[in-house]
């Protein structure tokens, strides 16, 4: 009988093998969108349009039998189009909640930055209390809940740029880019005999993947490890080319990625070497770089590769 760990690889193993018959040739970004769905965690997937994103997010809810809604964001989009409303009914007179966009499994939030910031904002009660607040009343939503946001990095025409306290809420940071030449060839090939994504096969149910985030949730982490985690974290708050730093919520958020990564390895205890994997996809997002570091075109996945050579893992034994 497999223990609870391997189960978790195996079923791991399965769904990105489903997802790749459909997403060609991002194997490694299609692990982190896993591990961090496993984790608990939304995702930040910024990149240019047209590689993609829409296609790996229909893509997981297929094979993952969740509950699919995207919104297209606009400046015109309103808070109510993303949380619902309430409207009164005809016949009883009572004030009937109409869901929102957000009320489902997981959400494709496609270019966010071009709404506006109040609507932005509709966003930050969902992914961080799992509920929306229409007139008064809260409304939980289904179990599990994923939101996947994108954004243009190029180009600021009618963009709004995400709220520090927004970008903070987005577990990972991450992109497709464009295909190898080989993997596009591939990709029109797979196209030939129809539409790839509705031969994706629903592999579990939501009860599954429910049953899978609890023992992701359950793994194993040593006090030597968190205190490897915070010690990295700290780093990142003293260092001379961050004017702002890693917040608490980061910890927390490197914590889980590394343990969904320990599960996603065969483990059910996690090592110095998934922090180190998971750290800089799951921080450079939250940094503020000062002025000078900006000027000089330093990115903050150098900073934190460079944290990570200078902070001493433990040795477990």
């Amino acid at each position: 009988m497999p223990t609870r760990e391997t189960a978790v690889t195996g079923h791991a193993q399965q769904i990105l093998s489903q997802i790749r018959k459909v997403v060609v040739g991002k194997d490694t970004t299609l692990l982190w969108v896993l591990a961090a769905i496993l984790a608990r965690g939304h995702i930040l997937l910024e990149d240019i349009p047209g590689v993609g994103k829409t296609t790996m997010a229909l893509a997981f809810s297929r094979v993952l039998d969740l509950q699919y809604s995207r919104m297209q964001f606009t400046p015109d989009v309103l808070p109510s189009d993303v949380t619902g409303y309430t409207v009164m009914d005809p016949v009883t007179g009572k004030m009937q909640y109409q869901p929102g966009a957000v009320l489902c499994n997981l959400f494709l939030a496609d270019e966010l930055n071009r709404a506006t910031s109040r609507t932005q904002s509709a966003l930050l009660e969902a992914m961080e209390e799992g509920q929306v607040t229409v007139d008064g009343v809260s409304h939980p939503l289904p179990n599990p809940f994923v939101v996947i946001a994108t954004q243009n990095p190029i180009g600021a025409a009618g963009t709004q740029l995400l709220p520090d306290s927004q970008m903070d809420r987005f577990m990972v940071r991450l992109s497709l880019g464009y295909p190898s030449p080989r993997d596009e060839v591939n990709m029109v090939l797979n196209r030939q005999g129809g539409d790839p994504l509705a031969q994706a096969q629903t592999l579990m149910s939501r009860e599954d993947l429910v049953a899978l985030q609890q023992a992701v949730e359950e793994t194993y982490v040593s006090e030597s490890v968190v205190n490897y985690i915070v010690d990295l974290i700290c780093a990142t708050r003293n260092h001379s080319k961050i004017l702002r730093g890693a917040s608490p919520r980061a910890t927390l958020a490197v914590t889980a990625m590394a343990k969904a990564v320990a599960r996603l390895r065969g483990r059910d205890y996690v090592v110095p070497g998934d922090v180190r994997e998971v750290f800089v996809y799951t921080i450079a997002h939250r940094l503020l770089l000062t002025p000078l570091t900006q000027a000089q075109n330093e990115t903050p996945e150098e900073i934190l590769r460079q944290i990570l050579e200078t902070v001493p893992a433990p040795k477990l034994r």
